[in-house]
């Protein structure tokens, strides 16, 4: 079962036994992301993921792995490191995990709250239309979102995300 999961350079040919997660795809970029796995019994293992580093983030609670690239976002089981789903990256930007084991991305203009895998997504309304949303920090069971009022451009907010509400509430503009 794996507990740790750590975005790591290429690593050196042998260092860890590898596993390759590919999608096949005309579409696929030539970059990859380096995920070093720990086990509960302290093993090491890299998996390979296609397109460029963002994120990842495991959940007990869910028992699997959230890893976003460039390209896609994967799923994994966390108990047997296999690939449960993945969808063709619609421009995520954020990926975090909530102190009670959800998973919330973002892309530029929306949040939502991934339920028991990926394709079951719940949209989470904020007071204003965002734009070039970033996620910052948790205080308690707050979520400090920074972010631009769309078409507003010169309005820089500060929003809060409470996870046990999934409401968004704003704290002040910036």
């Amino acid at each position: 079962m794996i507990n740790e999961a750590k975005i790591i350079n290429q690593p050196y040919s042998g260092q860890y036994e590898e596993r390759i997660y590919d999608i096949p795809s005309s579409w696929n970029s030539q970059k990859w992301t380096w995920i070093k796995f720990s086990n509960e019994d302290f093993s090491e293992w890299c998996g390979e993921f296609r397109g460029s580093p963002r994120y990842v983030a495991i959940s007990k609670k869910h028992n699997s792995i959230l890893v976003l690239t460039s390209d896609y976002l994967y799923q994994l089981d966390r108990i047997s490191e296999e690939l449960i789903e993945y969808e063709t990256q619609r421009q995520y930007n954020n990926l975090i995990l909530t102190p009670s084991g959800d998973f919330i991305i973002s892309d530029s203009y929306s949040i939502e709250l991934v339920k028991s895998t990926i394709k079951e997504k719940q949209s989470i309304v904020s007071p204003i239309h965002m734009d070039m949303i970033k996620f910052h920090s948790w205080l308690n069971n707050k979520l400090l979102i920074t972010c631009e009022e769309f078409l507003n451009w010169d309005r820089h907010v500060e929003l809060e995300l409470n996870c046990e509400t999934l409401e968004i509430t704003m704290k002040k503009d910036i």
